[in-house]
């Protein structure tokens, strides 16, 4: 399974060494992954070659898709940086479009970060560039394509180009056996005139963004997918994750997909959420599922104590059984592995919070109201930021320094992941419900609901807000925030 990059933490610490450790198969440790080799490089090399090209990723036996990915995998190598550590990156492009590497969560400035519209530069087909960017913060961030695809499902995110960067402050005590990095992922996506999706588990809640009058007009096409893997392996494909009883695993995960949130969980064990998109949380809790908004990461500390044969993976059955899963395996146990389906229960940020924010008060607050014109972009939805689908570009002006306030009104029959590029948020509230101290990059705002959070303006130059589902940021879902 490519890049689902085990590491034995304990030797890695004994040895010191950065190099992947393997447990079990071979095939179940590839190390895909690349470091930086300190006084290796020079000033004509790179510490970091990413090859944008054509590859082939085997799901199972019979079936082998054709994408774009990085380094000849998908996902593209683990990345492994030093935080504040100055690295330079080349990117290749060996396709016939222009692309963009996005370093999602990474506070870094406009013209390394990724985007068009911040004016980060193309990568020209058949060309190269190369960025020079320091590592921050600490924790498990990713970096993807950002160029747009419109109506073409071979492009952009829909593609295989993705993979998990982790920055290392130095603090981490490696408390745990195995290190696991672990992308959801949907593949051959096609266009439907309906979405049903069990695991967006938003509808029962208190609805505070409802409008009192719906539109009724009938929806445009949306963006579906009926296959699935975790990292390059479709479930029961590949092989599992070897583990024994009385390890502790630490698991990143991420869901790289372009297309919907998704909910995993690991069939007869709890997972104990420490940290939310790569910075820990005030209040680790112990769950029976996590909720994996588009673009996030949750990393998650399981404890093996219930010897046999799990699946790990999504927990609508559909889902599942189209691909996205992974067996774990016991030392010993040879039987076929089993599901077990969670206690159904509403994903909360605000249970892994604190009751007071150590943070200055917010100065100035910015409404921002999401709305869907069905059909609004012929054949599409059309989605709109405050009346208006982008450009948008002056109505946001920051001043620096300032502590702002962000009230995001979700009029949308969808749970939308939204990403602010280049800066940090604290959550305040979802759904009315207040907490403090969970610091992240993306956040799922729940159908017909609010989500507020604060952040500091502290990174000048142009930062683009955006939901991270694909379609929808093609289709007029962002904004682009400037300093005055």
């Amino acid at each position: 399974m490519q890049a689902l990059s085990v590491v034995n933490r304990r030797s890695f610490l004994q040895l010191g060494s950065l190099a992947l450790a393997r447990t079990g198969a071979e095939r179940l440790a590839l190390g895909a992954q690349i470091n930086r080799s300190p006084g290796s490089a020079s000033e004509d090399k790179a510490d970091y070659t990413l090859h944008i090209a054509p590859v082939t990723v085997e799901l199972d036996r019979s079936h082998i898709i054709s994408t774009i990915g990085y380094n000849g995998t998908a996902p593209g190598p683990l990345l492994r940086m030093r935080e504040g550590k100055p690295v330079t990156v080349d990117v290749m492009n060996d396709t016939d479009t222009p692309e963009l590497v996005h370093w999602h969560g990474m506070l870094i400035p406009p013209e390394v970060d990724g985007t068009e519209e911040e004016g980060t530069p193309l990568v020209p087909p058949h060309g190269r560039k190369r960025f020079a960017l320091a590592p921050g913060p600490a924790g498990s961030r990713w970096y993807h394509s950002h160029a747009m695809a419109m109506d073409d499902l071979h492009k952009g995110a829909y593609t295989g180009q993705f993979g998990f960067v982790y920055v290392d402050g130095g603090h981490d005590p490696g408390q745990y056996d195995q290190e696991l990095f672990l992308a959801l992922r949907d593949w051959e996506p096609f266009f439907t005139a309906t979405m049903d999706d069990e695991d967006d588990n938003t509808h029962d809640g208190p609805l505070l963004e409802k409008p009192a009058t719906m539109n009724t007009d009938p929806d445009g096409l949306e963006v579906g997918s009926m296959t699935y893997s975790i990292n390059d392996k479709s479930l029961g494909s590949g092989d599992p994750i070897r583990v024994r009883e009385g390890q502790r695993l630490l698991i990143h995960f991420l869901n790289a997909s372009a297309i919907e949130n998704r909910r995993v969980a690991l069939a007869g064990h709890k997972m104990k959420v420490v940290a939310l998109d790569g910075n820990p949380v005030p209040t680790p809790q112990e769950l029976d599922s996590v909720f994996i908004g588009a673009g996030e990461r949750v990393d998650a500390v399981v404890e093996m104590s219930n010897p046999g044969v799990w699946i790990l993976g999504g927990t609508e059955k559909s889902i599942r059984e189209s691909g996205l899963g992974v067996v774990v395996e016991y030392a010993g146990q040879h039987r076929p592995p089993q599901w077990i389906d969670p206690p159904m229960a509403r994903w909360d940020y605000t249970i892994f919070g604190t009751a007071n924010s150590n943070s200055p008060a917010p100065q100035q607050t910015i409404e921002l109201i999401f709305e869907k014109i069905p059909g609004g972009a012929g054949k599409f939805n059309l989605w709109l930021v405050n009346g208006k689908p982008y450009p948008n570009e002056r109505e946001f002006v920051l001043q620096q320094g300032t502590r702002y306030r962000l009230v995001m009104r979700n009029r949308t029959d969808d749970a939308h992941p939204m990403h602010l590029h280049r800066h940090l948020w604290e959550l305040a509230e979802i759904n009315g419900r207040k907490t403090a101290g969970v610091i992240k990059d993306t956040v799922v705002v729940p159908y017909f609901g609010r989500a507020v959070v604060d952040f500091t303006a502290d990174q000048p130059g142009l930062a683009l807000f955006h939901c991270h589902i694909q379609q929808h940021m093609d289709y007029g879902f962002k904004a682009l925030f400037r300093y005055s």
